[in-house]
């Protein structure tokens, strides 16, 4: 019996950094050590990718060689603003540990510390005040968040942001 293999063609690295395929990853940078801070066709980097789409192993790889953790995409959001939407904490931790900015704006001027209170990711609100994220800060609306957190009927955020403002 004759047995064939095909192989498909190569992943790009947006793919395998949105798919978790590390070891596809793991090859492209090795001929070609600026494709991590390469952009797709929408602007976004595989860092940012990664991370959005909970991929803490690639996000672990790509900062550790290199990558920009502070690129936006073309909304002016970071890797942790999207896992700030998203809830990851456990990659939140791991940006914030390697430099990611916590106080960081897109182009609404909203900042992570916005995006978990609006989306009541209590964890991750927790964390970045910790790493000193100014609760203050407004966003083109001129609400902070903590008014975020309120509009949403985040208590638990609520209660915690007002202790630092007061």
């Amino acid at each position: 019996m004759i047995y064939t293999t095909t192989t498909a063609p190569a992943q790009d690295i947006f793919t395998a950094a949105r798919e978790g395929d590390l070891e596809e990853i793991k090859l492209l940078y090795a001929h070609d050590k600026n494709i991590l801070n390469a952009l797709d066709s929408r602007g976004y980097t595989p860092l940012i990718l990664a991370a959005y789409n909970n991929q803490y192993e690639i996000v672990a790889f790509l900062i550790s060689n290199g990558s920009n953790i502070n690129a936006q995409d073309p909304a002016g959001n970071s890797a942790l603003m999207g896992v700030s939407f998203k809830g990851y904490v456990r990659i939140a931790r791991l940006l914030l540990a390697n430099g990611a900015m916590a106080d960081q704006r897109n182009y609404n001027n909203a900042t992570a510390l916005i995006y978990a209170s609006t989306f009541g990711h209590t964890g991750i609100v927790q964390l970045l005040l910790q790493y000193h994220a100014d609760a203050t800060l407004t966003d083109n609306r001129g609400n902070t968040a903590l008014m975020h957190a309120e509009m949403q009927g985040n208590t638990e955020i609520t209660e915690l942001l007002s202790r630092q403002t007061e």
